[in-house]
């Protein structure tokens, strides 16, 4: 069985109900760069324009698309990603911004098993 690529936890599902039932679909982005140091970022569905050096890492809370960039990628393709919710506020244009909250990362290394799972099942799809 393939693993996923991306989860999350409960407490990010709920806050991207929410968020959904305000802005309507949303999309994320993980962030790689030096602003917003490695920040899941979630905006509306569209708002973030994903190209050909965007990753598809998979879906969370349903049907939200994660995207993550190809060089950030390539240092993450060892790792599962779990997005989270935490008290505190982000930097950026993350929607949860003003719920007093942010979306964070937290990952664990594929196992060996996993990673050749994984290259068996072929690349992850990619922008437009």
């Amino acid at each position: 069985m393939t693993p996923a690529r991306i989860l999350s936890t409960p407490a990010a599902d709920a806050l991207i109900a929410r968020l959904a039932a305000t802005h309507g679909p949303l999309m994320f982005h993980q962030s790689g760069g030096c602003c917003d140091g490695s920040a899941p970022m979630c905006y509306p569905a569209g708002e973030f324009r994903v190209g050909g050096q965007d990753v598809l890492l998979g879906h969370i809370a349903d049907s939200v698309p994660v995207w993550i960039g190809a060089a950030q990628f390539e240092y993450w393709r060892h790792t599962q990603v779990t997005i989270d919710v935490v008290p505190g506020r982000g930097a950026g244009f993350s929607l949860e911004g003003p719920e007093g909250v942010r979306f964070i990362v937290r990952s664990r290394v594929f196992s060996d098993a996993e990673v050749d799972a994984l290259l068996a099942a072929g690349e992850p799809a990619r922008g437009a």
